[in-house]
């Protein structure tokens, strides 16, 4: 399990507290939370490269607006992370899309 802990700790309640799989690590999140938050926390911030050039792309705008953070969420392509709650043993991946839109 990773042992990075980004969070803020005075001052906040959590909810119950779980696992959930990214790229193959677990890393803790917390009910309530969106999938970003807990990647973020946990030091992951490549969710996505880019189709042309390989580029890689984070969280950017963290309320779903500019589609950056999409990543594979349970084996759904192109979920925003920053608007998905996450959920007890979700998995999530990285996401890497060709130019013909195939994942």
């Amino acid at each position: 399990m990773a042992t990075v802990n980004r969070r803020v700790q005075a001052g906040v309640e959590r909810g119950r507290c779980f696992e959930i799989e990214a790229d193959g690590d677990k890393i803790l999140a917390y009910e309530g939370e969106t999938i970003a938050a807990a990647l973020l926390a946990a030091g992951k911030r490549i969710c996505r490269n880019t189709t042309k050039r390989k580029e890689p792309r984070g969280v950017y705008c963290g309320i779903g607006i500019c589609f950056e953070c999409r990543m594979m969420v349970d084996g759904k392509p192109n979920t925003r992370v920053c608007q998905t709650l996450a959920m007890p043993n979700c998995k999530v991946q990285t996401q890497y899309i060709d130019l013909q839109g195939r994942v």
